[in-house]
This record gives structure tokens, C-alpha cells and sequence, in this order.
């Protein structure tokens, strides 16, 4: 008799995924701060899993450089490495500026509408002074065209870097400085909707290049326009 395909890996994949997010997350948003020791123990406990998926994520977020481990030692939250966001940030910039490029043609009119009402949230987070939300409608925001883009290699290399960078750009949205990115955003969906698309992909590259890796946002190098994703 043919042999039923079955459902537990599948759900052990969705779980793998759902732990290595919540692991992500927590350390992007500084819930586990650098250096914070992150035993697999104590995070499954709070995550209600086993050890396994626990470890798995944790071997995923030391490929991409959120956390460091040493043979016989706990696990520790990696601590903000200039060099590594600086890396980071030159992938993501080149990765938004082709998804603009591969998606300009694709884009719908519900596309734009899309991108104006994110761009919309992202200003009355920052005008509350709510970081996350900020974060969440920036992220809404520059998704269209990267899903538009429909290019897996090219999203597979943003879910790598991106938590890289935001974790130095949490900083950045917490200043007056994040403000100018609305303006930014608006020239983008304008570019886009006038066909602009060379203009619309330089735009997109400069927004994430322009990101100031340095995590103290009252340093000198604050002084230009920083991040304006």
C-alpha cells in the first residue's frame, strides 16, 4: 500500500521555525541583552517545547551571529559587533534595492495603497514614541516589494541579516533622528507609483546603507541622518 506522507515532521519543521523566531525576536528586541547567558533549559521551559527545537535555534542564531558558544559553556546573547552590522546592513541595502528593481513591474496599485498605509502606522508609532510598532510598520512597509519581488534566494538572504541590523536600529527609532525615514518612505512609494524605478532602487539602497551601526545614538555619529529605513 503507498505510504501516507506524515504529518509530524512537517509540524516539527513549523516548530523549529516558531522557536528560532521567538529566540530571534527576543534578542533583537532586547529582551536577552549581550552577554545574557541562554541556557536550553531554561528556554524551553518558557517556551513550553522541548530541548531540541530549543538547540537547533540556538545553532541558527550562531550562524547568523546573534549569539556565541563555547564548547562546554552556555550559550551567550553576542554582543553588538560594528563590524558585523556594517556587513550586515551592505547586504540588506543591496538586497532591497534588487527586490525593487525585480518587483517595480509587478507592483499593483493595492501594492502602493499598502505601502502608504504602513508608512502612515510608522509615523504615529514614532510620533507616540513606540519603537516596536515603528519597527513593525517600517518592516510592513519595505515587505511589498520584496514580496513582490517573489525572489526565495533574495528573501532568504534578508531573514539572515535583517535581525542584524535592527538590533542597531532599535536605537535609531527611539531618536528624532528615525523621523526623517517617513519622509524617505514617501519619496519611495512616490518613485515607485511615477514608474521611477532606477530613482525608487537608489532611494531603497541608501535608505538601509545610510545606517549608523554605532548603538549609542548620543555619539558624535548621530549627528547625520543615520538610519532611515
Amino acid at each position: 500500500m503507498p505510504i501516507p506522507s506524515a504529518a509530524a515532521p512537517v509540524a516539527r519543521a513549523l516548530l523549529r521555525d516558531e522557536v528560532f523566531a521567538r529566540l530571534r525576536d527576543a534578542i533583537v528586541d532586547g529582551t536577552f541583552e549581550p552577554g545574557e547567558q541562554l541556557r536550553d533549559l531554561e528556554l524551553a521551559d518558557w517556551l513550553g517545547v522541548s530541548r531540541t527545537p530549543v538547540r537547533e535555534a540556538l545553532l541558527r542564531l550562531g550562524g547568523v551571529g546573534l549569539v556565541q558558544a563555547s564548547p562546554g559553556r552556555s550559550t551567550t546573547v553576542a554582543t553588538l559587533d560594528l563590524r558585523a552590522v556594517r556587513d550586515a546592513r551592505d547586504v540588506v541595502a543591496a538586497m532591497h534595492r534588487l527586490a525593487v528593481v525585480e518587483a517595480a513591474a509587478a507592483l499593483t496599485r493595492q501594492d502602493l495603497t499598502e505601502m502608504r498605509a504602513a508608512n502612515r502606522r510608522f509615523r504615529a508609532a514614532l510620533r507616540s514614541g513606540d519603537v516596536d510598532a515603528a519597527l513593525t510598520a517600517d518592516d510592513e512597509l519595505h515587505a511589498v516589494p520584496v514580496r513582490a519581488a517573489a525572489n526565495a534566494a533574495l528573501s532568504a538572504v534578508l531573514e539572515q541579516y535583517v535581525p542584524v541590523v535592527r538590533r542597531a536600529e532599535r536605537a535609531r527609532f527611539s531618536t528624532l533622528a528615525g523621523r526623517a525615514s517617513a519622509a524617505r518612505h514617501d519619496d519611495l512609494v512616490r518613485l515607485l507609483a511615477d514608474g521611477s524605478t532606477e530613482g525608487a532602487a537608489a532611494l531603497s539602497f541608501d535608505t538601509f546603507h545610510s545606517l549608523d551601526p554605532d548603538p549609542d545614538p548620543d555619539s558624535d555619529s548621530d549627528s547625520d541622518s543615520g538610519s532611515d529605513s
